[in-house]
């Protein structure tokens, strides 16, 4: 399962402990955690490992993943390079037969300000991937902060050209699925109307205006063991909801 919870101290106090205890992921990744081990207070069920990936900046950014099952062989925090590695927005976890990727890909910001910064690091994620997926299949999960076609999005017309749905960022995430990599959800469903993110204004989620930007991509040769994917738009405590896909 992948998750944004915009602040896990937030969500915390909300349905978190609620939300584990019911759905008992073997594996958790959570994305916008605002937080450290040190800055949360562990709450969750001893059956559960968890790494971090903390962003310099306190109180911002930052992933984490919960392991209930299986531990991995390691995990390592970026890519590697200085630029893009300070604000906690990619875990590699390594087991036996895969990698597990935990992803918060850059906001392009209002006017597309930050996009040269998101194309770049767009690029090296999925020279990354490539790099990865010729050693054994990739699992990528996570805010990729893009709604892909207009079926992942509410209005597109209106929302074209905005971050998230300017024509450089579905180009990039295309990219990824050019490469090999398979959007899971769209696997099972092929309709429009299923989001992930919703506005906290204009009652958006109740009225479902959304939009579709939280992905679990695997590696072609994953597809034999994909039983199922889905989104689940009735977990609240975020402006996000979980994404998740099974596995044989």
């Amino acid at each position: 399962m992948s998750w944004n919870v915009n602040g896990l101290r937030s969500v915390l106090k909300k349905n978190f402990l609620e939300f584990l205890d019911r759905e008992q992921p073997d594996l958790l990744c959570l994305q916008e955690v605002k937080a450290g081990p040190n800055s949360v207070e562990q709450l969750w069920s001893a059956d559960y490992t968890t790494y971090w990936s903390t962003a310099r900046r306190l109180g911002y950014s930052g992933t984490a993943l919960f392991c209930r099952r299986c531990r991995p062989v390691r995990v390592e925090n970026g890519l590697g390079i200085e630029e893009h590695d300070q604000e906690g927005r990619l875990m590699t976890a390594e087991f036996a037969d895969f990698f597990l990727l935990n992803v918060y890909v850059p906001n392009s910001r209002r006017g597309l300000e930050r996009l040269p910064y998101r194309q770049n690091w767009n690029g090296c994620l999925l020279e990354y991937m490539r790099r990865l997926d010729a050693t054994k299949p990739v699992i990528a999960c996570g805010d990729m902060n893009v709604a892909h076609t207009e079926l992942d999005i509410s209005h597109p017309k209106r929302n074209l050209g905005n971050p998230g749905f300017s024509l450089s960022e579905r180009e990039d995430f295309s990219k990824v699925l050019e490469a090999g990599f398979i959007d899971t959800f769209r696997e099972f469903e092929k309709s429009g109307g299923h989001y992930t993110w919703w506005s906290p204004f204009s009652n958006a989620r109740e009225r479902n205006l959304g939009w579709r930007i939280d992905y679990i991509l695997i590696s072609q040769r994953l597809r034999p063991r994909l039983k199922t994917a889905g989104i689940q738009c009735n977990v609240m405590g975020s402006d996000h909801c979980p994404v998740e896909i099974e596995l044989e």
